[in-house]
């Protein structure tokens, strides 16, 4: 009887842990939407030097040359015609870089004998003023980057709050199973809890430890909870411990989805290169979703390598990191757009497969068309934005289809699609992709990628091929 009451306390102990957190996350968020507030100010980046800027150039270059003279006139910027050169020598100066003589207003190469000095110190001037304009728009930019950042973050603890809170708590239901299962493999648990999400996904945290003295893998727990639970198998959180021994450890499981995703990749860099300017990954570790990013750096070689290679990573740390897809890519670009004017923009293509629903999400900065093999034959799914780095801000565009068993997702980039023949590329694929016969992914990237080779004799860009199909469990 008291081993039954201290099993219920226990259990209790962690649900109110888990209802305490959601409301801890809850004031988290608020309090980042507060900081994004505060932060969030009027003040836009200026595209152009100011009327102010210029005076203060024109004012410290008479005070370093001119002393008491006001022959030009051009010191005191009171009357419109001195108005119209102060705004005709600014924008000289953004187009040139630097003012000469000859740029300047009739009297002043008339009546100054100080030309050459003043015109240098005016050019000194100026330059500063860009300088800072420069810093001060970086500055600005960096502002609303951590805005969007706070924003977005805020977004992501509130969502996961309402979740925890709108979680039901089954482990009553289970929890005699599971012990009976885990003790069957000498395995004991001291404290369980089994919540069960909207949309019927499942969630377990157990603290475990093993009772003959023997190591036991995480995967093979996981493996016990689902002979324990009906539906679906378990997988072990990436922030979970690997090994479970003689000492209590608690540890998250995560119950697979109704589908599974299977990926192939093939790949041929520019003729003559011996790297390829496109980079992807397939991120399997998310619980419930399958990913796969595409980036084409802009270029070829090592350099587009680097580039597309640093937005790819950049992209799956923010995904696993909870990021949702529009929200990663959002700061993917502004990251680019941040880091100087040497770095190249890069495309990015970035496909998501919610394995509880079947539902693909794709979303695109300056990517090639994606192409979606069903029942109904293929569907080209295109976006025209530009590509991460270009532009500020950006709003990518969702792309939503519900697959279906045996359905495959085609992504590629952008030399395969120009290596194919005719005007319309994307026709030419999805008449190719209409005829193809289903194969596994990766025998079909093959073959996707040996078309293309075909029809171009050589490779003229980068070509890279993702194929992606889900089946049931």
């Amino acid at each position: 009887m008291f081993e039954h009451l201290k099993k219920q306390s226990s259990h209790k102990d962690m649900a109110d842990i888990h209802l305490y957190t959601a409301r801890k996350l809850s004031g988290m968020a608020g309090s980042l939407e507060q900081l994004a507030r505060t932060f969030c100010e009027e003040t836009a980046p200026a595209g152009s030097l100011s009327r102010e800027d210029g005076l203060m150039a024109i004012e410290t270059a008479a005070a370093m040359v001119c002393g008491d003279c006001v022959g030009c006139g051009l010191r005191t910027g009171g009357r419109e015609e001195e108005n119209y050169y102060l705004y005709y020598l600014l924008r000289t100066f953004e187009q040139k870089g630097e003012l000469d003589y000859k740029d300047m207003p009739r009297l002043f190469q008339e009546t100054c004998r100080r030309q050459e000095e003043y015109v240098g110190h005016l050019n000194r001037n100026l330059g500063r003023a860009t300088m800072n304009l420069t810093w001060k728009n970086r500055f600005l930019e960096s502002r609303d980057a951590v805005i969007a950042q706070f924003r977005e973050l805020a977004e992501i603890l509130e969502e996961f709050s309402r979740q925890l809170e709108q979680a039901e708590d089954v482990t009553a239901r289970a929890e005699r199973n599971v012990r009976r299962v885990f003790l069957q493999h000498h395995m004991q648990i001291s404290r369980m809890l089994i919540l069960q999400y909207e949309g019927k996904r499942r969630e377990a945290f157990l603290t475990v430890k093993t009772q003959n003295g023997r190591c036991v893998t995480s995967g093979e727990a996981a493996g016990f909870l689902g002979q324990a639970l009906d539906g679906p198998g378990w997988m072990v959180s990436g922030d979970s411990r690997h090994i479970v021994n003689r000492q209590y450890a608690t540890i998250r499981f995560l119950e697979e989805g109704v589908y599974e995703m299977l990926c192939g990749a093939a790949q041929r860099p520019k003729e003559g290169e011996t790297v390829s300017g496109d980079n992807y990954t397939f991120i399997r570790d998310m619980p419930g979703h399958g990913v796969l990013s595409l980036s084409d750096g802009m270029g070829s070689g090592r350099r587009a390598g680097q580039e597309s290679g640093r937005v790819v990573e950049l992209t799956e740390q923010l995904l696993e990191a909870g990021y949702g897809a529009r929200s990663a890519l959002k700061l993917v670009n502004t990251v680019l757009l941040l880091m100087g004017e040497e770095q190249h923009p890069a495309t990015i293509d970035l496909c998501c497969v919610d394995l509880y629903s079947g539902v693909l999400e794709a979303m695109k900065l300056g990517a090639a068309a994606t192409f979606v093999m069903g029942e109904d034959g293929v569907e080209v799914l295109q976006s025209c934005l530009a590509p991460a780095g270009v532009l500020n801000p950006v709003e990518p565009v969702l792309l939503s289809r519900k697959l279906w068993e045996d359905d495959r997702i085609v992504m590629v980039s952008d030399g395969v699609l120009e290596a194919l023949p005719g005007d319309d590329k994307e026709l030419v694929m999805k008449e190719y992709l209409t005829g193809a016969k289903r194969r596994n992914p990766q025998d079909m990237a093959d073959q996707i990628l040996e078309f293309a080779g075909e029809c171009s004799g050589e490779a003229r860009d980068d070509m890279t091929v993702l194929v992606a199909g889900i089946w049931k469990r």
